[in-house]
């Protein structure tokens, strides 16, 4: 099969996935290569990339994914006007921040870094698919992780993609706009 018939094959796979998808999950469907179906991919997203498209080839959990491009937002905001969940509060926002630097981590050392309760908090981001329970501490205490639907929320190729905390000292600026992306994540929840 020809390196294009199989770029056709896999932006079909790729439309039609929720998920992103492993090129060894591609190769499989495909009966192709894991070689084939990466020059594939490269020959789909430089095609994405090249002509008046609304989507581009994006790397997300682990996996490949179509994506729109920046310029499609605003009317994709007024298309999806109406938010299928609340978005994040601030308590949610936090811990969804402790979890995704710190996991494994636990609701009492949760708890200790905010300075409160964050049972709730914890219960709602576990409901919306954000983190998961890991295992337990060797206290007995349910360990959460974040999950991959966390991973496509934010564009990230994986977890170790987070922005280096050691490095991050924002601006006020900054820091708003990193509440703001936190609190987004709710609405922006694409259904899992």
């Amino acid at each position: 099969m020809r390196i294009s018939e199989l770029a056709a094959q896999v932006e079909a796979l790729l439309f039609l996935s929720p998920d992103p998808l492993s090129a060894e999950a591609i190769a499989e469907a495909c009966e192709a290569t894991e070689a084939e179906v990466l020059a594939a991919l490269e020959e789909l997203g430089r095609a994405l990339e090249a002509g008046g498209h609304g989507l581009s080839l994006r790397r997300l959990a682990g996996g490949f994914a179509l994506a729109t491009k920046p310029m499609a937002e605003p009317a994709a905001q007024r298309l999806f006007a109406q938010p299928r969940t609340p978005p994040l509060t601030q308590a949610q926002a936090e811990c969804l921040a402790i979890v995704a630097y710190l996991q494994p981590v636990s609701r009492p050392e949760i708890a200790r870094i905010r300075g409160v309760a964050s049972d709730s908090a914890v219960a709602t981001l576990v409901e919306r698919g954000l983190v998961e329970e890991a295992g337990r501490s060797r206290f007995g205490a349910v360990l959460y992780r974040t999950t991959p639907l966390f991973e496509r929320l934010f564009g990230l190729e994986a977890i170790d993609r987070l922005p280096d905390p050691h490095r991050f000292d924002p601006t006020p600026e900054e820091q708003g706009e990193l509440r703001e992306r936190l609190l987004r994540a709710g609405e922006q929840r694409t259904g899992g």
